[in-house]
């Protein structure tokens, strides 16, 4: 493949674009890979058409490796199958909605669990069909409230998504596993650096879950590892370790205290240190007990429902965390405080919660016999020794707090739990029967009676990895592309007008028929500088300049990497170019 920039859909920009916010989204649209084209939508150029499709490929060759089988479904679904299943009224805001001519609605796909269940269900009678695992590469609709930060957030993107369907739950873990591990392969392939990590399964539904993210600073994911273990796990799906329960007896009877203006955590603890109240010193955040309130809405519900969530004081609510235990349902913090004068801002208890019939979720480390200082539901008080199990009785437990570095490993004795952010750029689920029960996929099993198959589902962003590669592979003049997925193998720049643009071309014509993908640039209006910064923006892996030196009979091979110049006579560069491209096409990257 032979390229010339004299000719190729390709503007480069000097200045960053206003609305870039990360250093993918900027060097993409600087660089000529993508251009906006509507909030959340981006044109692929072909340079960037052509990273995408190696990264495609690659997907596709581990997918097939394992033995899963590519279908393509359709992006314009029909609403019955996802109003079966629940998830039409569950996604809520978050799908494309219309309906056609007739008025039958539809929505553009988010996802595709039910139409591989239909399909099996359809095609597939006898035991003898399974295992099977069909897989697609598809275009994916999300409407975002917010898009942004380029391919990260975007309302369209590509997506690869594979189905597994098997009769046990043996099998079902097998094919987890195998997709584990071609996962591991891809995004090795990618040159990415990624920690694969427990998550949540939101949504989808199920149970066994895990993200693979790609670390960097912009992620919108936060995930902790641990300092002695190998524990790693999207803050959302941590797990807090829970204090032993006492007798809730031990304690003496609560009393109310006076405090005046004390609505804040902080003020509360000044006060209480200073008055000693309930006869103690050493007062801290951590001996309050905060009552935090939300709104929450459950798909298809009209009305809201109030929620209080009771957690140390020394700790916020992760609204995040929070969502991601009750999805479907939406949170937001609570505003309608006329219609609930039983809950006093600022001096909440959960002594009056049931009473009220207002639910209550604590913190793992509220326990039975564990006593707070907390609000006495009334303005300007607060009692001491309110203890869990006698006082109040929460209606279960949420891990809704945030995860801080230093907090205690939850699966080994000694580790402490750092924070990373990241890219969300695979996720894999363990989903049961949640889909094969809802459509009621039966087949003939061994004995002669129905079995129902259970289902996995295994997700990787394909154009998101675009950007994560992008946010991984760069420096300050501009992209730095993996072997594995840059456009071409080689950036040619001729230096001059005359002999070296005619060299320049005949090299890349013999580049080419070796098999090599080459990028020239050719242009005759813009001087070698600009050539030169435009070469280090696009952030080809190799590139040879042909310059002065060939009238002696020299190139200079650059390395985008490392920096390393190199001059090589012009007829041994064809050869070494084949064999370091070749080499790396072997080892599979």
């Amino acid at each position: 493949m032979l390229l010339r920039m004299s000719t190729l859909l390709l503007r480069t920009l000097r200045e960053d674009p206003a609305d870039a916010e990360v250093p993918s989204h900027r060097l993409l649209l600087r660089a000529g890979y993508v251009r906006r084209a509507a909030p959340g939508g981006y044109t692929w150029l072909p340079l960037g058409k052509l990273v995408l499709d190696r990264i495609t490929a690659i997907v596709r060759d581990e997918m097939t490796a394992i033995g899963d089988q590519e279908v393509h479904f359709p992006a314009l679904l029909p609403a019955e199958p996802y109003r079966t299943s629940g998830r039409w009224t569950e996604y809520g805001d978050d799908i494309f909605t219309l309906a056609d001519r007739k008025g039958a609605e539809h929505l553009l796909a988010p996802t595709h669990e039910e139409l591989a269940a239909l399909l099996v269900k359809d095609l597939f009678t006898s035991y003898r069909d399974f295992p099977v695992t069909l897989f697609q590469i598809q275009t994916k609709f999300r409407d975002e409230a917010r898009p942004r930060a380029g391919l990260l957030r975007g309302r369209e993107f590509l997506m690869k998504d594979a189905y597994s369907f098997d009769l046990d739950e043996a099998g079902l873990q097998q094919a987890y596993d195998r997709h584990r591990a071609a996962y591991e392969r891809v995004f090795t392939r990618l040159g990415l650096d990624f920690t694969t990590v427990h998550a949540m399964s939101g949504a989808m539904g199920g149970s066994a879950s895990e993200e693979f993210l790609a670390a960097t600073p912009v992620g919108e994911d936060t995930f902790v590892g641990c300092t002695t273990c190998d524990y790693a796990a999207n803050t959302e799906a941590v797990v807090t370790r829970a204090p032993a329960a006492g007798d809730p007896d031990a304690h003496p009877s609560s009393e109310v205290h006076d405090t005046p203006e004390t609505p804040s955590i902080a003020a509360l603890v000044e006060l209480a240190e200073a008055r000693k109240l309930g006869g103690r010193i050493g007062w801290t955040a951590a001996d309050t007990l905060k009552n935090v309130v939300l709104t929450v809405r459950r798909p298809g519900v009209e009305r809201a429902e109030p929620l209080v969530i009771g957690l140390p004081g020394d700790r916020e609510v992760d609204l995040k965390r929070v969502e991601a235990v009750l999805a479907p349902a939406t949170v937001a913090v609570f505003e309608d405080w006329d219609a609930h004068p039983e809950l006093v801002r600022g001096y909440i208890g959960p002594q009056i919660l049931a009473k009220h019939g207002i639910r209550y979720l604590v913190d793992p480390r509220v326990v039975t016999g564990t006593a707070w200082l907390t609000g006495a539901n009334e303005p300007g008080r607060h009692a001491t020794d309110v203890v869990c199990g006698r006082d109040f009785v929460p209606d279960g437990t949420i891990e809704a707090a945030e995860v801080r570095p230093g907090d205690p490993c939850p699966a080994c004795a000694d580790g402490e739990l750092t924070i990373r952010r990241g890219i969300e750029i695979g996720h894999i689920f363990q989903l049961g029967r949640r889909y094969t029960d809802a459509f009621a996929v039966d087949v003939l099993g061994p004995q002669g009676k129905p079995v129902r198959p259970t289902m996995g589902c295994y997700g990787i962003g394909v154009s998101r990895a675009v950007a994560a590669v992008a946010e991984q592979h760069h420096d300050d003049r501009g992209l730095i592309w993996p072997a594995a997925v840059a456009p071409c193998d080689v950036h040619l720049i001729a230096a001059g007008k005359g002999p070296q643009l005619d060299a320049a071309l005949d090299l890349g014509g013999r580049l080419a028929a070796a098999g090599l993908r080459v990028l020239v640039d050719d242009r005759t209006h813009v001087s070698a500088g600009v050539k030169f910064t435009d070469a280090e923006l696009i952030g080809i892996p190799r590139a040879v300049v042909v310059g002065r030196r060939l009238a002696e009979g020299y190139v200079e091979l650059r390395d985008r990497a490392t920096g390393e110049r190199t001059e090589l006579p012009v007829e041994a560069i064809v050869e070494r170019l084949r064999d370091e491209v070749g080499a790396t096409r072997r080892d599979g990257v």
